[in-house]
């Protein structure tokens, strides 16, 4: 498939105007009056956002933003607006081509205040194509058939990343700040990271055997895609790059005893831990065939939905902490919020064993297995000085919980992660 981006320039769709009177006002986990500043003296804020606005059909989330009455979608950009990132992640929306849904999104709910809440205004934003959904031609789960056409039994499952059409569970990047020149490594293949940890066919004595050497030659390492996202944030526009590292590794679970899914999340993780130490990435080469990680000396911000917990749930090896322990990342500075243990308590279940402390939960998931856990990062390189930051999971008391809520979720199972951040 030709590696197609769309990198848009938005004028601003709407003026900014004050948050109406009996909006709450103050809440320990949800900053307010940050919009537009632009000031090179004001920490920079990142954001990772898994807001489930992934869909159950090609062409759908599309038609869900093109009006402005989709009450998930509301939910969701209120928490943008009252988070207020100068600098966000979205993880899990669906793709198209033509970067419809991530302008529809911006104009249609970001730039309308939602419930009181100020208008937030993106002036750039980046996609592009993710390996859900796209065909690989393959038996990959080794059911026996090979699943080609989308909506069959197993399609997700046989496609080069999962899922049930081409760009569902895609990603979006939006920034008040210039977008420079972007690397993407949708194409990288998996068996091409030295000491890959490729999955074994437990019924066979061969090892690393579950992919055969054809399959090998096609299986992508990411599950969507990994970005770096420079952005230039300096208030006039010519101050210092930050590359915004930024993927969704699969989660470690869904698989058999070869753990193909751990596996594959634990190498998605540690692709980032390799591009940003000059002494290990000299294997890696990008959608145009550069090669390289990123250069010594640069500053960073590795984010999104990792699937991985340092402590809990289903990862391989401790798969987080290559980038946790790693010598170029402060991983000092865990958001954490007031929400999540008071969940963890009152949901009990799996969170009753967890060995991790529960402030830093970013995700609601089932009480049964495998509870909550920490699953979002933001993460910045070493050097760059850390502020402030959070998780927004309001207390079941703070009147902003009606926007994270109980299963079912008027938003997603995920919340939003920031940390303020002065380059």
């Amino acid at each position: 498939m030709r590696l197609r981006r769309v990198l848009v320039l938005a004028a601003v769709a709407a003026a900014l105007v004050p948050a109406t009177a009996g909006t709450s006002a103050a809440s320990a986990t949800t900053p307010h009056d940050r919009h537009d500043r632009h000031d090179r003296r004001e920490p920079v804020r990142f954001a990772t956002f898994n807001a489930s606005l992934n869909r159950s059909a090609e062409g759908r989330l599309v038609a869900d933003l093109s009006n402005r009455d989709n009450a998930q979608a509301r939910v969701i950009a209120e928490i943008v607006q009252r988070a207020a990132p100068d600098v966000l992640l979205v993880n899990e929306f669906d793709y198209d081509a033509a970067g419809r849904a991530a302008r529809l999104f911006q104009d249609n709910y970001l730039s309308v205040g939602q419930n009181g809440a100020r208008p937030i205004s993106y002036r750039y934003r980046y996609t592009a194509p993710s390996n859900t959904g796209l065909p690989s031609g393959f038996d990959l789960n080794n059911d026996g058939r090979v699943a080609a056409t989308p909506g069959t039994p197993g399609y997700g499952d046989d496609s080069l990343g999962f899922g049930e059409f081409p760009g569902q569970y895609g990603m979006v990047v939006y920034s008040k700040y210039p977008i420079g020149d972007v690397r993407t490594f949708q194409r990288f293949r998996w068996k091409d990271m030295p000491g890959a940890a490729l999955p074994d066919d437990p019924a066979t004595p061969a090892p690393a055997d579950w992919y055969t050497p054809e399959e090998l030659d096609v299986v992508r390492l990411s599950s969507k895609s990994h970005w770096d996202v420079p952005v230039r944030v300096g208030g006039d526009g010519r101050g210092d790059d930050v590359h915004f590292l930024v993927s969704h590794p699969t989660p470690p679970t869904f698989d058999g005893a070869e753990d193909r899914n751990g596996r594959r999340n634990h190498d998605e993780i540690r692709f980032w831990a390799d591009y940003v130490s000059p002494a290990r990435g000299g294997y890696i080469r990008d959608d145009r065939g550069r090669r390289g990680g990123l250069r010594p000396g640069a500053q960073f911000v590795v984010a999104g939905d990792l699937n991985a917990d340092p402590a809990d749930g289903d990862s391989y090896d401790g798969a987080v902490h290559q980038l946790l322990r790693s010598p170029r990342i402060d991983a000092r500075s865990a958001p954490a919020s007031d929400g999540a243990p008071e969940a963890a308590a009152l949901q009990a279940g799996a969170n009753a064993a967890h060995r991790g402390d529960p402030r830093y939960d970013t995700a609601d998931f089932a009480d049964t297995a495998p509870g909550n856990l920490r699953a979002d990062y933001v993460l910045p390189s070493k050097g760059l000085g850390v502020r402030g930051g959070g998780v927004f999971w309001p207390r079941q008391a703070d009147p902003l919980s009606r926007l994270t809520g109980v299963y079912p979720f008027p938003s997603s199972d995920h919340r939003l992660v920031w940390l303020d951040i002065r380059p």
